[in-house]
């Protein structure tokens, strides 16, 4: 049985995986929000049902993790979209390295991709279930009870499988989106106004922790505990700026003469794939270091802080001197675009040159309220915060060239689709050889260039502190932004009037 032969078969296995049937027309307003709705409740309820045989032990050492992955420790959400996005991740590397050698281009090429995508993670909801329970994360009760754990966490993980799918053909967006920006909510909005208090009566909520301190009559300390809220704000406006930035190529209709329009090419031409995929790396390297520990992937205190290892460089260090120091960097660079956005000058000049202001505004305020002690910063941190922006932005940019390479955003597909619309570039004869070479100006250095940059850009949030990770916080707000772009373009017609308006 030669090659091909054994890869039709390997695709007649695939197609008999059990799956969602898209829909047969086109899904109204109403309907997508029914069905996004219904599987959001579903995932809340699965993060609440703690599994059966589970020993009651502390998951907070996992809690950056929760958050990026969309799961909850203990209950039938353990996995969240961990098999999907690891899934994704390998199969990225292999087709895009070209040691599966399908071609994407086509139909075969894409069903073999998206099915064996499926089949990975669903093997992969298993794996992880049963390395999770054995090597102690998420620890059975009694020996005899590790079997029937294991199988609750496996069956939680394809059953986000088939939600995450639920949510791509009959939602909005994707499920993998939708369970990262659910995540990362309840997280801000805990940490944002959790009212219980700690052994010394100080609130956990930031909020109510600032109104404690100003009724002590301590300022400084009512400021400080406000900074993460301030941080969230300014993560949240940092990446609404950097979505809008774009290169726009201008194209006219061969068929029809002084009709034109501009095919946007957004700076983050991948988009917030790459991140995740980083993200989701990095969170899987973090939890095999404490599975491993001691070892050298990492070494643990009794509090679960790294304090050696790989894992000890790859972790940002808990030092509110960088904290405050990147805060202070964020609103000035801020504040330097919205001036070069008012006198047309050069955005990113200003901005960076506001940033390079707001090292010497935090030092100015240390020194002036007497905090002199919050002038100095270890070298070890210093390395920490290197090492760690090194691998977001590394792995960004590795992942946003393959992402690119194997979705359907690479020159010659992006040509075919001005092509397939009757589109040419003016001043050249209707060639898809043509568009293909102009587009190779651009997209190519924009997958580079936008991937390294959502990476610095997540990176520089993590070592603000906000609420629900920076990182977090970056993801849920470019979900959320695509989410806004969809029902802009494709739902506007069937909207309550109120609602549209909203958008609008």
């Amino acid at each position: 049985m030669g090659f091909l032969s054994l890869q039709q078969v390997y695709l007649g296995v695939l197609e008999k995986l059990p799956g969602v049937t898209g829909p047969v027309g086109r899904l109204t307003f109403k309907n997508k929000l029914k069905w996004t709705g219904m599987i959001l409740i579903i995932y809340f309820l699965m993060s609440q049902i703690q599994v059966y045989g589970v020993s009651e032990t502390g998951f907070e050492h996992f809690q950056t993790l929760q958050i990026l992955l969309g799961s909850t420790f203990g209950s039938l959400m353990t996995l969240g979209i961990g098999p999907i996005v690891t899934a994704s991740i390998l199969l990225q590397l292999l087709v895009g390295s070209k040691l599966i050698p399908w071609d994407l281009q086509t139909e075969e090429g894409k069903s073999l991709f998206q099915g064996t995508q499926k089949l990975l993670a669903i093997i992969l909801s298993i794996v992880e279930g049963a390395i999770y329970v054995l090597m102690g994360a998420v620890p059975a009760a009694a020996p005899n009870l590790t079997f029937i754990v294991i199988a609750q966490i496996a069956m939680g993980g394809i059953l986000v499988i088939f939600m995450d799918e639920i949510i791509s053909k009959w939602g909005f967006g994707s499920g993998v989106g939708l369970f990262i920006v659910a995540g990362v909510s309840k997280s801000m909005i805990i940490g944002m106004i959790n009212p219980f208090v700690n052994e010394e009566g100080v609130p956990f909520g930031r909020i109510p922790q600032m109104i404690y301190f100003l009724g002590q009559n301590s300022p400084i300390n009512a400021f400080l505990s406000l900074m993460p809220v301030i941080a969230t704000v300014l993560v949240f406006l940092l990446v609404i700026y950097a979505q809008s930035i774009k290169v726009e190529i201008p194209l006219a209709f061969g068929s029809i003469r002084g009709f034109g329009r501009r095919w946007p090419l957004k700076f983050f031409y991948t988009s917030n794939i790459p991140v995740i995929l980083a993200a989701a790396l990095l969170a899987n390297i973090q939890l095999m270091s404490r599975i491993s520990a001691p070892s050298l992937l990492g070494t643990f205190d009794s509090s679960g802080n790294p304090t050696g290892g790989i894992i000890y460089f790859l972790t940002v260090p808990n030092n509110i001197v960088i904290q405050q120091v990147m805060i202070f960097i964020g609103v000035f660079a801020l504040l330097g675009a919205i001036l070069a956005y008012f006198t047309k000058k050069k955005g990113w000049k200003l901005a960076v040159g506001f940033g390079m202001l707001g090292i010497l505004a935090w030092f100015l305020f240390a020194v002036g309220t007497g905090l002199t002690s919050l002038t100095a910063v270890p070298l070890t941190d210093i390395a920490r915060v290197v090492f760690y922006s090194l691998f977001l932005i590394g792995g960004s940019t590795v992942f946003a060239i393959f992402w690119m390479s194997t979705s359907g955003m690479d020159s010659r597909s992006v040509a075919n689709q001005i092509q397939s619309t009757g589109m040419q570039i003016p001043g050249y004869r209707r060639d898809v050889r043509i568009i293909e070479r102009v587009l190779n100006r651009y997209i190519p250095y924009l997958a580079v260039l936008g991937g390294a940059a959502v990476g610095a850009l997540a990176a520089y949030a993590d070592f603000t502190n906000a609420l629900g990770t920076g990182t977090g916080i970056l993801l849920a707000t470019m979900i959320i932004y695509q989410m806004y772009e969809e029902l802009a373009m494709q739902h506007m017609e069937d909207m309550h009037p109120a609602l549209r308006r909203l958008i609008e």
